[in-house]
This record gives C-alpha cells, sequence and structure tokens, in this order.
C-alpha cells in the first residue's frame, strides 16, 4: 500500500494550485483523508480533512464534516474523486506563508470522520512522500 502526492509547483501569491492525493493497494473512499505541510524547522501542520465514505463511488457523501485549520479556512477545499482512487486539495487565494512541502495520510482505522481523526500529526502513522509548494511574492 501507498500513498503519492502530486501538484505542487511554484505559483505567484493570490494565485492557485490543485494537489492530489492518489492511494496504491488499497480503497482511499473508506479512509478519512487528511491533508499536512511542513517548513522546515517547524511541525507538520494539520490543515485539512475529509471524511470516509462508505461507498467507493463519485459523489458518495462522506460520513462526516470537514475540518479545516483556521490558517487556510476559505482558501482551501479538499474533495473526493473516488472513481480515480483520488482526494484533491484546492488552494486559492495562495500566499508566501503557504510555502511548504504538503503530505496526505489516512488515518488509521476505516470508515473514520475528521472529528475524530483530527489535525494531529500522531494520529497518522501513514504518509505519502509530499509535494512542494512555493508561493513567490
Amino acid at each position: 500500500a501507498q500513498l503519492g502526492e502530486s501538484g505542487g509547483g511554484t505559483v505567484q501569491a493570490g494565485g492557485s494550485l490543485r494537489l492530489s492525493c492518489t492511494a496504491g493497494g488499497f480503497t482511499l473512499a473508506y479512509y478519512a483523508v487528511t491533508w499536512f505541510r511542513q517548513v522546515p524547522g517547524q511541525e507538520r501542520e494539520g490543515i485539512a480533512c475529509i471524511s470516509s465514505t462508505d461507498e467507493n463511488k463519485d459523489g458518495a457523501a462522506p460520513l462526516g464534516d470537514p475540518v479545516y485549520a483556521d490558517s487556510v479556512q476559505g482558501r482551501f477545499t479538499v474533495a473526493r474523486h473516488n472513481s480515480e482512487n483520488r482526494v484533491y486539495l484546492q488552494m486559492n487565494n495562495l500566499n508566501p506563508e503557504d510555502t511548504a512541502v504538503y503530505f496526505c495520510t489516512t488515518y488509521n482505522e476505516v470508515l473514520a470522520t475528521c472529528s475524530t481523526a483530527g489535525l494531529k500529526a500522531h494520529a497518522y502513522n501513514f504518509w505519502g512522500r509530499g509535494t512542494q509548494v512555493t508561493v513567490a511574492s
């Protein structure tokens, strides 16, 4: 089983990027997926979580509400594309403080909600390798 992130790059302040998290060897739909980011020398920050679904099809309703960190609320949106075994992170109105390596991870239990999974890194132990996002001022 593996996770992979893609879609990072360099963008001007005010711009947008869409990150993608794909899974190999398991069905992403049944797991809460959380995005973290990390700046060198700082702790990994949880920024967005989408709850699991109980059906592996597009349009399946998450079992709970998404959770966003205050730092990204209103600018970032997390969404599923179950038919592609993928979760997206749409990032709008980016600013230089958003520069970081972005990771996706799955909560350890199936059919969990974000209220259970949370945004703390210690609750997760299965990570992708990350994708770099750089926002130029």
